[in-house]
């Protein structure tokens, strides 16, 4: 079975997200992949039994992404799960829980991404 997906850039994102659901898609999850020095965000939807997909590739210098919890408000768990484990920053989230989801607050680390972030570092980048 082929894998077919969009491509996308940040600004394309709530958009494209918004016509899948006029369609009348369903938000499935998302999935994140750590390619090393970027990662994708792949957003799986579904109408009818058939998955359709939107890739989002991110610079790890530019981490923050337009959430899409305003459009399928239940993207607010994932979202803030990719926070957690990838350092990834959601903005305009419905619910932020500010990297505190699933990860104590002690937790200097991003567990799934390929290189260690201090979060305070990561915190003062985007100011």
């Amino acid at each position: 079975m082929a894998f077919e997906t969009t491509n996308l850039v940040k600004s394309q994102l709530t958009s494209e997200v918004q016509s899948l659901k006029n369609k009348g898609y369903r938000f499935v999850t998302m999935s994140c992949v750590d390619l090393g020095d970027s990662f994708d965000l792949l957003y799986h939807f579904d109408l009818d039994l058939k998955l359709t997909h939107l890739r989002l590739n991110v610079a790890k210098a530019d981490r923050v992404v337009p959430s899409i919890s305003g459009i399928y408000f239940a993207a607010l768990i994932i979202e803030n799960e990719t926070q957690d484990h990838f350092g990834i920053t959601f903005e305009g989230i419905a619910l932020d829980f500010g990297g505190h989801f699933y990860l104590e607050e002690e937790v200097k680390k991003f567990p799934f991404c390929k290189f260690t972030v201090n979060k305070a570092e990561s915190a003062g980048e985007g100011a």
